[in-house]
C-alpha cells in the first residue's frame, strides 16, 4: 500500500482496515515485543490500583461506611500522592513511548516499501530518537497548558446539548490528530518541535472536516467497543451477585470478593482492548498525515516524475 497517496473520507477508513488486514499480524507482533514490558508495568500498576480501589469501597459498602475511601485518603494522604505521581510519570513516559510505535513502524514502513523490518530495526528508531521523544513530550505539556483551558471550556459546553455530547469523540480526534501529525513530521528530523507543530496544524487545516470525522468516528467505535465489554462483565457480576447472596444478606465477602475479581478482569480486558484499539486510531491517523502530506508536498508524485526522467 502506498502511503503518500491522496485520499478522501471513505479512503481514510479503507486504507486503514486494508492496512491492518494485510500487515496487523506482523504489526501487532512487534508492537507487543518491543512494548510488551510497558504494557506489562502498566497493567500490574493497573491491577494493584484497581484491588486496592475495590477493597476499600467493598470493604466500606459491607460494612455501611460510605466515607471508606475519605478516611483512607485522610490517613494515607502522603502515600498516596506519592504513589499517583510515580504512577502518572511512568504512565505518561511509557504511555509516549507506545504512542510512538505507530509512528517508527510506519517511518520503517514508508522507508522499505514493505515489512521486510523487524524488532531490531524498531528498537534502534526508539534509540536514535530518544531525545526527539523526550523534547516532544516536554514541548507537548507546554502546549497543552493553554490548549486545555481551551478544550475544557469547549467540552463543558459541549455536555450542555446532546448533540454536543455526540461532536465530543470528534473534538478529541481533532486535538489528537494535531499531536499525532506533530509527532509524525518531528521524527522525520527536518523541522524543529515548534515548526512541527506548526506544520500539523497546516496540515489538519487542509481538510479538516475529512480528517476529523474520520479520526473522530474511530475513537467513537473504540469507545463503544470497550465499554460494551466493560458492561458485559459488569452484568455477568451483578447477577452472579445476585443470584449468590442469600435472603439474610450472608455471603457478604463472597460477593466483594467476586464482584473485585469481575472488576480486576475488567480492567485487564478493557486495558489490553484499549491499547489494540488506540493502535488502530493511530494507524488511521498515520494514513490521513501521509495523504494530507502528499497533498501539500506532492511526494509521490515528484518521485514518479523523476523515476520518468531517469528512465528516459
Amino acid at each position: 500500500m502506498e502511503l503518500y497517496k491522496s485520499r478522501d473520507f471513505s479512503a481514510f477508513f479503507q486504507d486503514t482496515f486494508a492496512f491492518i488486514k494485510q500487515y496487523g499480524r506482523h504489526f501487532f507482533k512487534h508492537f507487543f515485543i518491543v512494548n510488551g514490558i510497558f504494557v506489562l508495568i502498566l497493567m500490574v500498576f493497573g491491577y494493584f490500583f484497581m484491588s486496592f480501589y475495590t477493597d476499600i469501597v467493598f470493604s466500606g459498602l459491607m460494612q455501611n461506611n460510605p466515607n471508606a475511601i475519605d478516611d483512607f485518603m485522610n490517613e494515607n494522604s502522603v502515600l498516596f500522592l506519592i504513589l499517583f505521581i510515580l504512577f502518572v510519570i511512568i504512565s505518561i513516559v511509557f504511555g509516549v513511548f507506545m504512542y510512538a510505535y505507530p509512528v517508527f513502524y510506519l517511518k520503517l514502513y514508508q522507508k522499505n516499501s514493505d515489512i521486510n523490518f523487524g524488532t531490531s530495526e524498531l528498537i534502534q528508531a526508539y534509540k536514535v530518537n530518544l531525545g526527539r521523544l523526550f523534547v516532544y513530550i516536554i514541548c507537548s505539556i507546554l502546549i497543552g497548558i493553554p490548549l486545555i483551558l481551551v478544550f475544557g471550556a469547549v467540552i463543558f459546553v459541549m455536555f450542555i446539548t446532546i448533540i454536543g455530547i455526540l461532536a465530543i469523540p470528534f473534538a478529541i480526534g481533532a486535538l489528537s490528530l494535531f499531536y499525532f501529525m506533530a509527532l509524525l513530521e518531528y521524527m522525520e528530523g527536518r523541522m524543529s518541535i515548534w515548526d512541527a507543530f506548526g506544520y500539523s496544524w497546516k496540515l489538519l487545516s487542509s481538510k479538516f472536516l475529512a480528517a476529523v470525522a474520520s479520526v473522530g468516528l474511530f475513537y467513537l467505535m473504540s469507545y463503544v467497543i470497550q465499554n460494551v465489554i466493560t458492561v458485559i462483565a459488569y452484568i455477568f457480576g451483578m447477577v452472579r451477585m445476585f443470584t449468590t447472596v442469600g435472603d439474610d444478606g450472608s455471603n457478604s465477602e463472597a460477593i466483594g470478593g467476586m464482584m473485585s475479581m469481575v472488576m480486576i478482569i475488567s480492567f485487564i480486558a478493557t486495558f489490553l482492548l484499549g491499547t489494540i484499539l488506540n493502535n488502530l486510531v493511530l494507524l488511521n491517523q498515520g494514513i490521513i498525515f501521509y495523504s494530507l502530506k502528499e497533498e501539500a508536498e506532492k511526494i509521490n508524485t515528484k518521485d514518479i516524475i523523476d523515476q520518468i526522467g531517469s528512465v528516459e
